[in-house]
């Protein structure tokens, strides 16, 4: 799996010369494994991420894992654009303050970073948000979408809210869902109409925008917990990997040909998942009608990875149990690349 990844990464490098006579923007989603900060919200279960949690969860933690995401952020995409990611989907991250000490950092703050987000009822406190540069993107409406989930098929009440963003990116119009599905604990099948509950969630609001312009450029990003070829995104999204046999209301998975190559955002127990993924609607692959997908990648450096043992080739995680790992998070965050005739 690692010569995979290092020979796909070469390949990723490569590409770059080729787009002069393009401008360039870079979308990505990136979870940040649980980005809290150290104070305890009495409404939420995040006791453990404090200085008298079992984590031992402290100040100098936190600065540190700030500064591996910083590090992280700052590179994505930049083979392809110098000012690396324009739009950046974002999860696992506990408030406003952690999302502002993240962009305040000072290898991001240079770009200006913004961010949109709404404080969720999920029960441990975690939520996503878009991080964007305004530069390049101007935002004209948001607001979160609540999922509800069926009865029976998880412990917790809530999940997290499906964010929404409308804006203009190089003055085009855009929407954009970010999700981060409910979690497989419990076992897969257990736990899969959660996951169905959200993708008909987002599924649902992104159809009343297309009823109303067919050709809306649509951006559906997130850690969805299922892969490219699960039920949720198959049949609920209805997202295909094949681009010459979309139908008008099918999204794009370009995702789908590099988990069937064995290519994963994440591991378990010596299997490799695709989780993190960005769907297009067909419009994207239009290539003479303003903005459009060139194509996906999976952002990984060695440093990201673990070097030996067992796990040598997974991403190196923030924490193993309540042992802190110093590692920046266990999902490799994933973008796509747009282009536009300059």
């Amino acid at each position: 799996m690692l010569k995979i990844i290092l020979c796909f990464c070469l390949l990723f490098c490569c590409a770059a010369v080729q787009l002069n006579r393009y401008k360039v923007y870079i979308a990505g989603f990136y979870n940040l494994e649980n980005l809290y900060d150290t104070v305890d919200n009495p409404i939420v279960n995040d006791d453990e991420f404090t200085p008298s949690g079992d984590k031992g969860y402290n100040g100098n933690i936190y600065t540190d894992k700030l500064t591996r995401l910083a590090t992280v952020i700052r590179e994505i995409g930049t083979d392809y654009s110098p000012d690396g990611v324009a739009l950046l989907g974002v999860a696992e991250i506990e408030n406003d303050t952690v999302l502002q000490d993240l962009v305040n950092h000072s290898l991001l703050r240079q770009r200006q970073y913004r961010f949109i987000h709404y404080d969720s009822r999920d029960s441990r406190g975690v939520d996503v948000a878009l991080l964007y540069q305004p530069k390049y993107f101007k935002p004209l409406e948001s607001i979160p979408l609540q999922v509800m989930l069926p009865g029976k098929s998880k412990d917790a009440a809530f999940t997290r809210d499906i964010l929404y963003v409308r804006g203009l990116l190089d003055g085009e119009t855009v929407h954009i869902y970010v999700n981060h599905w409910p979690s497989r604990r419990g076992g897969e099948a257990r736990s899969s109409p959660a996951r169905e509950a959200a993708a008909a969630t987002c599924r649902a609001h992104f159809t009343l925008i297309r009823q109303a312009d067919p050709s809306a450029r649509i951006l559906v990003m997130g850690d969805l917990n299922d892969n490219p070829d699960n039920k949720s995104v198959v049949e609920v999204l209805k997202a295909r990997g094949d681009p010459r046999k979309l139908a008008p209301d099918e999204l794009y998975n370009p995702w789908l040909v590099l988990y069937r190559k064995g290519i994963g955002t994440l591991a378990h127990r010596d299997s490799w998942g695709l989780f993190d993924q960005i769907l297009l609607t067909p419009s994207w692959l239009r290539r003479k009608e303003g903005l459009f997908f060139y194509r996906q990648h999976i952002h990984i450096k060695p440093y990201m990875m673990q070097k030996t043992g067992r796990y040598r080739g997974y991403p190196l995680r923030t924490w193993e149990g309540n042992s802190y790992q110093a590692g920046y998070s266990d999902h490799f965050p994933v973008f796509i690349v747009l282009l536009k005739n300059s």
